[in-house]
């Protein structure tokens, strides 16, 4: 079946999205990647073409029933491209999302959120969360008394935001601990077949009756939209984008995933899933179960089972290096050949700041000695593995830089 045939009739089932009570698409229309730029551009500066792209995407969005939309106020051009094309595309439906990060001076918080306002030309935000509570500070700019918080609650009260929620990078118990506060209607998280650390999180949200949005389960979730040989032989017959995009939503704390295209045509292959919900889940079982035996059959179930065990925090390692995203690199590079995953997000530690925070490998030898991090590696049963581990990890794919644009 083509997936232009296996979209053809039918329509994209809801979800309620916790207690606001909406009725959300399984799959929303990201506003990360079908932008003209990243820079904040001078409304002169996008070009027709460009805010083409955005309005036949949003067009087909809405025509196929994904009537969710979420951007932020820093994806670079994206809310005033978004704003123009909405002018001109009914939908009685729509449901508009937008992101502002914490702010210590409110008043500077209440000025992001007014000039989001004003590029999407909406009279009000439907959902609104506060972008990146990443660390325990962005907690408190938010909810500590005269914080950002109370801004949008003067904000709820004139009619102009429905709903309150945050997006997070953060560790697991942060995003606990900011859920647990109640203040919040929904959360926007990581949370996919290759990494299910917010497991936790995602238990809590469900008990707090919270909203469940997916952070970009293709691009983070993999680099699906590129998928490595190894991954597609596993994956077979389903493409790994089909395939992961099920495995979240067969998990039915998940309500919606952001889908980031960068043209109406990326829409596809998510609708396609959606197409199959129904009728794969023995077939998603049979894949999940693939994927798992390849790491045991590459690193082997010692490794598999305690690889994890007393690794320190990147903070409480010497050169900052962040033992458990490297390892975790390590795994997806051998048991499923990712390498241009595993590439982009070797690069990006030391650069993603509290996004993807500590370093990469690169320091080890130089700056830092195989004994200095075997010393804080004394309750790891892998204690004298894991220096070669880290050497071979940085000669297959290292080398790169790159610093931080949205690839967080």
């Amino acid at each position: 079946m083509t997936i232009n045939n296996a979209i053809e009739n039918f329509s994209i089932p809801a979800r309620r999205f916790g207690r606001t009570e909406i009725q959300i698409p399984v799959l929303s229309l990201g506003g990360m990647r079908f932008q003209q730029s990243w820079k904040d551009l001078d409304s002169r500066e996008i070009n027709n073409q460009q805010q083409d792209i955005v309005r036949k995407t949003i067009k087909k969005a809405v025509e196929k029933g994904l009537h969710h939309i979420e951007t932020a106020r820093h994806y670079g051009t994206s809310e005033r491209q978004i704003g123009w094309a909405l002018n001109e595309i009914d939908d009685p439906k729509r449901i508009l999302q937008t992101k502002i990060p914490p702010n210590n001076d409110p008043s500077k918080f209440e000025q992001e959120l007014e000039l989001s306002l004003r590029r999407l030309g909406s009279k009000k935000i439907d959902l609104l969360a506060i972008h990146g509570i990443n660390l325990p500070e962005h907690l408190d700019m938010t909810i500590r008394p005269n914080g950002c918080l109370d801004v949008v609650r003067r904000w709820q009260k004139n009619g102009l935001i429905d709903f309150i929620g945050f997006s997070t990078h953060a560790k697991v118990d942060l995003i606990v601990k900011t859920i647990e506060t109640g203040f919040f209607d929904y959360v926007n998280l990581h949370w996919y077949f290759i990494r299910q650390d917010n497991e936790k999180a995602l238990k809590v949200a469900n008990k707090n009756d919270m909203g469940v949005f997916i952070i970009s389960p293709t691009d983070k979730g993999g680099h699906l939209h590129t998928p490595s040989a190894k991954l597609l032989e596993l994956c077979s017959p389903l493409h790994p984008i089909v395939f992961n995009d099920l495995f979240c939503l067969s998990d039915k704390r998940v309500h919606t995933l952001s889908i980031g295209a960068s043209k109406p045509e990326d829409l596809d292959i998510h609708l396609s899933a959606i197409s199959l919900m129904n009728t794969t889940h023995d077939l998603i079982a049979i894949v999940e179960k693939r994927l798992i035996n390849a790491t045991y059959e590459s690193l082997g179930e010692p490794w598999m089972t305690t690889w994890h065990i007393g690794l320190p925090s990147w903070d409480q390692t010497p050169g900052e290096i962040n033992l458990p995203a490297l390892l975790w690199l390590h795994n997806l590079l051998e048991a499923w050949g990712m390498e241009d995953f595993t590439k982009d997000r070797y690069s990006l530690l030391g650069r993603g700041g509290h996004w993807f925070p500590g370093s990469n490998a690169d320091c080890l030898d130089c700056e830092v000695s195989e004994d200095e991090l075997k010393k804080v590696l004394i309750n790891s049963p892998w204690r004298s593995e894991i220096p070669n581990i880290l050497r071979n990890l940085r000669d297959r794919i290292g080398g790169e830089r790159r610093d931080r644009l949205w690839g967080i």
